[in-house]
Order: C-alpha cells, then structure tokens, then sequence
C-alpha cells in the first residue's frame, strides 16, 4: 500500500526530529520539533528526492524562502501544490 504525500512528509521531517511519525502534529512548528537549519535543509533534499520536485528555498537565505516551512501542516500543503504543478517554483 503506497503512502500519501502528507504520510510521506510526516515520515521525513519525523526522522529529522528523530521521532516517530505518529508523534508529529499537523500544527507542530519544525523548530518546536528540535528540527534546526541544518535539519530544515536535509529534510528538503529529502522531499525533492523523494517527490522529485523542486522546492523553492535557499539554504543561504531561509527567511526568503518562497513557500510556508513554519509547520508541518505548511510543509504538507507545500508539497502537495508543487507535487501537482501548481507552485511556481522561485
């Protein structure tokens, strides 16, 4: 049974938090979750690798970043639009 994109996400910012996914609130903001800079950017890598998409975030500059990365909620509606083609990517 193949996962949903919110599943997915979940899992990936889950094992930068070093959490289990089933611990990670829709409404958890990732620093509150002990994700940091570093985290933030592995966990894009991972979503670009996994969906292959591309998100449009400067690791240099992470408050210009083009799409919402506050919560895990944001992360998802994020991905979801770039996975379908509706995020213009920066």
């Amino acid at each position: 049974m193949s996962q949903t994109i919110a599943e997915q996400v979940r899992a990936i910012i889950a094992e930068q938090a070093m959490l289990d996914p089933a611990e990670i609130a829709d409404d958890a903001a990732l620093e509150a979750l002990g994700i940091d800079s570093l985290g933030l950017v592995e966990a894009i890598f991972a979503i670009e690798e996994t969906f292959d998409i591309q998100v449009p975030f400067n690791a240099n500059e992470p408050a210009s970043a083009q799409i919402d990365l506050s919560t895990v909620r944001a992360v998802i509606a994020a991905v979801e639009k770039l996975v379908a083609g509706t995020a213009q990517p920066g």
